[in-house]
């Protein structure tokens, strides 16, 4: 990585009982199962020595909870539009369950009833995105796997629904940046969730 040129660090939230099983969880506020408080204390060394200028953080408690567990609960400022996907009708649904009533569905293109669509979410995103390149250094967000795939699609330059093809693990650490100058958005890591067993 070049280290004169900002990166952006991303973290998931720790596992809960609904990542676990499955179940689209966005304004349902779940605490972290057990693993997922192991898992996100883990982040502390993954993090360590890393200079930020902005640290970013979901409204939800089990990103609240992640960001404190790894260190930074008091310098994070609560961004609201880091909240995930609102799932709408769908919420507490599998993908299975909802493939059932509706086989067709595919989250990144078809949005859901009664919450938000890609274009809404990618919005969110964007805001969040300009307010990281404003702060000009190194930034830190906590968040859920959605919006954080579609805020990465967005930093690429690509389409919103190219959400659907980054796959994001609890507790993971992602970074996004640049290759040779700020006109060339990149992926420096992704998914990196080690250590596998917590």
């Amino acid at each position: 990585m070049n280290p004169s040129l900002p990166h952006i660090y991303l973290a998931r939230h720790g596992e809960t009982a609904w990542s676990a099983s499955g179940q689209h969880t966005s304004v349902t506020d779940l605490p972290l199962t057990e693993r997922g408080e192991r898992s996100a204390a883990l982040l502390v060394g993954r993090l360590a020595g890393v200079r930020f200028d902005l640290v970013l953080c979901s409204p939800l408690l089990r990103a609240r909870r992640t960001c404190q567990l790894a260190g930074f609960s008091d310098r994070a400022e609560i961004e609201p539009r880091l909240a995930e996907w609102n799932y709408g009708q769908y919420e507490g649904l599998t993908t299975p369950e909802i493939q059932g009533q509706r086989p067709d569905w595919e989250l990144f293109r078809d949005g859901c009833p009664a919450g938000e669509s890609i274009v809404q979410v990618a919005q969110r995103a964007e805001g969040v995105i300009q307010r990281l390149r404003s702060a000009g250094g190194n930034g830190l967000v906590f968040s859920s796997g959605h919006i954080l795939r579609v805020l990465a699609a967005r930093w690429l330059g690509l389409d919103a629904a190219c959400g659907r093809l980054l796959f994001l693990s609890t507790a993971s650490l992602s970074i996004l940046g640049y290759d040779h100058n700020l006109s060339e958005p990149i992926v420096h890591l992704w998914n990196d969730a080690r250590p596998a067993n917590v």
